[in-house]
């Protein structure tokens, strides 16, 4: 079982998140990789609902916080719809994937994750105008 290091990175390089999923074939689709990382947050999130979550997608009911989402009211995060917007964000250019320091351009598109393979995840700042 090969362990993969995900970063959560800023257009400009910053390094925001990272954190290591654990994968059991080499080659996996773009949308599984967003579907077990988005799982794997949300468990470890709902194991203990305090705290800020750490996540790809800003939860419903959650505000912005220095290192994350903190929820309203604690309460478990569905996962179903945390990945649906995961891969909506996807779809629609909200982030991008570089697998291996490539950029994946599609969620069907397979990508090899065997020992010391890396995924970023590149979050695109909106521009907000006044």
């Amino acid at each position: 079982m090969a362990l993969l290091t995900i970063q959560d990175e800023t257009a400009m390089g910053s390094i925001l998140n990272r954190l290591e999923l654990e994968i059991g074939q080499e080659m996996i689709t773009v949308r599984e990789l967003i579907s077990r990382r988005v799982q794997q947050e949300v468990a470890t999130y709902n194991a203990r609902q305090v705290g800020v979550f750490s996540g790809l997608v800003q939860p419903t009911m959650s505000e912005r916080v220095l290192n994350g989402f903190r929820l309203r009211q604690p309460k478990p995060i569905d996962a179903e719809e945390q990945l649906y917007k995961a891969l909506e964000g996807f779809q629609q250019n909200g982030y991008f994937v570089l697998v291996n320091d490539r950029q994946v351009e599609s969620l069907d598109e397979e990508v090899w994750l065997g020992v010391g393979a890396t995924a970023s995840f590149i979050k695109l700042t909106p521009l907000v105008g006044g």
